[in-house]
């Protein structure tokens, strides 16, 4: 483990304000689960971070691929991508309520602010993001964009959606109020994660980006519109460089903690995640996570990160204080896509 102690200190002690808030909300009756699709099957399985053990597993879905939860926690929104489709699971009985047709082949998902509306990456030519109305559960457009979309994301005020495409290298952004294009930038390789922080008013800030071939991370001005810095996620001496079954992207999963002062990143290189403050941009962390670690989530209070450790079949979970792992849960096949759903009490 690598940390650069003072540094990490004072972030976690900025840091333990909002989370004993957000902890505090946890508390009044929600119940958190961790929700882990397994990209080589037809599972996603149900963690809960308090004991780190799986408590259900949601069968049926072929080939899952994004996962994104309803505000209220009364829903997850699962990508099939064997049937085109987006799968809506009760969170009652983890089984699949409705089966909602696309214009083709899904890849990730998002939901709005308010959960009346969804918003699924079309991954095959010439691109789109369909919008689900998520009161009456139909298909109630589909938004085209330049190159089919590989992730897509709501941004931390609800104002926009954001896709970006692995063939074109295209960020789109799409008004959520009128469901249209906004604008578009060209980066300089095909888009793989992206995840956004926030200014004081909650209004975006930055957009950090992961690229197809490059091991690190980019980072886009929402305001101006233009990559404004990028680096390189170091080395860790004594790791193995894994070069096989990167399929084009050395890095793969990002996050950014509730109090909008770290962000973290994932590492197929290293099989590690590493921690960065916000907004200078210093390494604070570094651990190795297992082979070939994807997408990340975190826990409401910020606390903890969980990803799917693809190569492994597990999901990892983290303690952001210690940069330590605390769970190692084994799931279904090739896990990826991973999030987090908060439940109130029924």
């Amino acid at each position: 483990m690598h940390i650069i102690a003072s540094s990490f200190r004072s972030l976690m002690v900025g840091a333990a304000v909002v989370m004993m808030g957000a902890a505090s909300l946890v508390a009044q009756g929600q119940t958190v689960r961790i929700i882990q699709t397994n990209a080589a099957g037809d599972n996603s399985h149900v963690i809960d971070p308090g004991t780190t053990t799986f408590v259900a597993v949601s069968e049926g879905i072929e080939v899952p691929h994004g996962v994104s939860p309803a505000p209220d926690g009364t829903r997850l929104y699962i990508t099939n991508e064997s049937m085109h489709a987006l799968d809506v699971v009760d969170t009652k009985t983890w089984k699949v309520s409705k089966q909602i047709h696309l214009s083709g082949r899904p890849n990730n998902v998002a939901v709005s602010k308010d959960g009346k509306k969804v918003y699924v990456g079309i991954a095959q030519a010439p691109g789109a993001v369909d919008v689900i109305d998520a009161v009456a559960l139909t298909n109630a457009r589909s938004v085209k964009v330049e190159g089919s979309v590989h992730n897509v994301y709501v941004t931390p005020d609800g104002r926009f959606a954001v896709s970006g495409s692995v063939q074109s290298g295209i960020i789109s952004v799409i008004d959520t109020t009128t469901d249209t294009l906004a604008w578009s930038l060209k980066m300089s390789a095909g888009i793989r994660p992206m995840i956004f922080d926030a200014n004081p008013d909650g209004s975006t800030r930055n957009i950090y980006v992961q690229l197809s071939n490059y091991h690190g991370i980019a980072v886009v001005d929402f305001a101006t519109r233009k990559e404004v810095t990028r680096w390189e996620l170091p080395a860790i001496p004594g790791e193995h460089k894994e070069l096989e079954g990167l399929q084009g992207a050395p890095a793969h999963g990002l996050a950014v903690t509730p109090d909008q002062k770290m962000l973290l990143a994932t590492s197929k290189w290293y099989g590690a995640m590493y921690a960065y403050s916000i907004p200078d941009f210093k390494l604070v962390g570094t651990i190795v996570v297992g082979s070939h670690p994807e997408w990340i989530t975190l826990t409401p209070d910020g606390s903890k990160a969980y990803m799917g450790v693809a190569g492994e079949d597990q999901t990892v979970g983290v303690d952001l204080k210690t940069m330590s792992v605390i769970a190692r849960v084994p799931v279904g096949s090739v896990p990826k896509r991973i999030g987090t759903l908060v439940m109130n009490a029924r």
